[in-house]
């Protein structure tokens, strides 16, 4: 029996009108999941324990089976040990996005903030702005290392916890009240504007229309995380398959195995196909029993506000994923049970995270059911199934 995870991050949303007063995921054309959600169980699962902010870190770690509650030290911290950066126990993780704020001549504090992700800005000009930040900010106190594309790490030696704002949820505002009140933190992401405003790479990023990187926005610090094994607690082999250096530091801290995929980039325009193959040769080929596929682009979408691409993201998730996903594993002659489901909701109306319940699929190759739902928030409430604390639901998807 071989056992996948697809996760559409963000996927699950509120009803819009522009859609005629449905989400994207029920307004998507998506006949995979559609069919196989009539042979399968859906319902929804509380993924966010009570008290915890709503985000893909405590959220893909209670799909992956880890009570947040117990596990979760922090996001950065995470994405730390994918990237391989050495943490002693009294380092601070933080994660440092690279982000657009406007340009007009006010005050730092004045300025308001614009895109979160620069225009999804590709890692190659973003890994180069920040190694000028790194030349002028960085010393053996605060050390900066290259990510994924606007997603980047600080390490803050023998540093403090400190309480800081996430960029995607406040989108749109002026800055100055969610700047950090650690004072070094605060003059770091202002010398930082003052390096890369004018930096060539965004004079060249602004001629294109493309929105500059011009800022470095920290947020998510956390101490180092300690996760049991994957295998320990399940028996399993695990492989994940993620563009996302957050999900890949899960892996890291869990002892699963990691997938590169060459043009896997977290974006709308992902390598859907190489992610695919690659979860199919780790169950088929490499000796793994479970993998985890996890796709970023309608969070992203969310993020941006944009109906018609969170949509699109979704469509893309079922047409290039699911299909050829359960397709190339019937061909290889294989018994699967797959879980579809977002790890938290991205609202459009919103554009940032919610503790919402998401919808779930679990679908047997073996035992197909008789249903005629299709796969939609709104139905998989009327079905009557719900999982209050997420870290159990992979219990019900390996049949523990």
């Amino acid at each position: 029996m071989k056992y996948v995870v697809v996760l559409g991050d963000g996927m699950a949303d509120e009803p819009i009108l522009q859609l005629e007063g449905r989400t994207p995921l029920d307004y998507a054309v998506t006949p995979n999941m559609d069919r196989l959600s009539k042979l399968s169980e859906i319902g929804m699962v509380h993924t966010i324990p009570e008290g915890m902010k709503p985000g893909s870190d405590t959220a893909n770690l209670a799909v992956m089976g880890y009570d947040p509650r117990k596990y979760y030290s922090g996001r950065s911290p995470l994405e730390a040990l994918s990237i391989g950066v050495p943490m002693e126990d009294t380092d601070i993780a933080i994660r440092c996005n690279i982000v657009t704020i406007s340009e007009e001549d006010v005050p730092f504090g004045e300025k308001t903030i614009i895109d979160h992700s620069s225009s999804e800005i590709s890692t190659e000009e973003c890994g180069a702005l920040l190694k000028e930040v790194e030349a002028q900010l960085g010393s053996a106190t605060y050390q900066f290392y290259v990510g994924t594309s606007y997603r980047h790490c600080l390490i803050w030696k023998n540093g403090e916890t400190v309480e800081l704002a996430q960029p995607h949820d406040v989108l749109g505002q002026k800055i100055g009240q969610y700047l950090p009140k650690d004072e070094a933190l605060r003059q770091m992401m202002e010398k930082s504007y003052g390096i890369l405003v004018n930096h060539p790479i965004n004079l060249e990023r602004k001629k294109k229309g493309l929105n500059p990187a011009n800022c470095c926005w920290f947020w998510g610090a956390g101490t180092r995380p300690g996760l049991s094994s994957f295998q320990e607690k399940t028996g399993l082999r695990g492989m994940m398959v993620s563009a996302v250096d957050l999900l890949k530091g899960i892996a890291v801290g869990a002892g699963m195995g990691v997938a590169l995929v060459e043009g896997a980039n977290g974006g709308l325009n992902t390598n859907y196909a190489g992610k695919v193959d690659a979860a199919v040769r780790a169950l088929t080929k490499e000796g793994y029993d479970f993998a985890y596929i996890h796709l970023e682009a309608p969070d992203e979408m969310g993020h941006q506000g944009s109906v018609e691409k969170k949509v699109q993201a979704i469509e893309r998730l079922d047409t290039e994923v699911v299909g050829p996903l359960v397709a190339k594993l019937e061909d290889a002659g294989e018994d699967f049970r797959l879980l579809v489901l977002p790890d938290h909701p991205t609202p459009i109306r919103l554009r940032t995270h919610t503790a919402d319940s998401v919808p779930y699929l679990l679908y047997d190759s073996r035992r197909p059911q008789r249903h005629t739902w299709n796969y939609n928030e709104r139905e998989a409430a009327e079905s009557g199934h719900f999982t209050a604390q997420g870290y159990k639901l992979i219990d019900r998807l390996l049949e523990i």
